[in-house]
């Protein structure tokens, strides 16, 4: 079969949760890869940040294969995303940078100016690929290393200095 022959990749539809039942399967798809999966965290990993996060999935049709939230730290623009997820039989569909690009255009669009992260050591390179930069040194959190790093989004002004937010970035006490 040559490539032209080939059917097209299925890609994900990329939205932000609007059901109670699409905010269980993000949970789920959390919960399978952070404490299933992985074993980051023990019984759940849902936390406080979840009460006020904007939750993503992936989903292909009525399936959610993957999920991330995102949520303001501050007023003057800073956005925190985590949490990034993909169930393993869907990751050949690659959601993962379509989730991200989401979140980050989604933080955008409402004003934010910088979006921070703390990406798992193996994913740092993905995230170069698609903008983002190091911030720091490498970090322990639950046993599992993790990068800091960030994104200037849309509404950045040149003049926007990341320097301010070490309390974010954990560079300050």
């Amino acid at each position: 079969m040559s490539p032209r022959e080939r059917p097209s990749r299925i890609r994900p539809e990329v939205r932000v949760v609007a059901t109670a039942a699409e905010l269980e399967a993000h949970y789920y798809v959390r919960h399978h890869v952070f404490v299933g999966e992985q074993g980051i965290f023990e019984g759940s990993d849902r936390d406080a940040w979840d009460d006020s996060a904007i939750h993503v999935v992936a989903a292909v049709g009525p399936l959610v294969v993957g999920s991330v939230r995102l949520y303001q730290l501050d007023e003057a623009g800073l956005w925190q995303g985590d949490r990034l997820a993909v169930l393993p039989e869907a990751r050949r569909m690659r959601p993962g940078g379509d989730l991200v690009r989401f979140a980050v255009a989604t933080a955008g669009e409402l004003g934010g100016t910088r979006m921070v992260a703390h990406v798992q050591e193996p994913n740092v390179a993905f995230f170069q690929h698609v903008g983002w930069s190091r911030l720091g040194r490498p970090f322990s959190f639950h046993d599992v290393e993790h990068q800091r790093m960030d994104i200037p989004l849309a509404c950045a002004e040149e003049a926007f200095l990341s320097s301010g937010y070490g309390w974010a970035y954990g560079t300050t006490a």
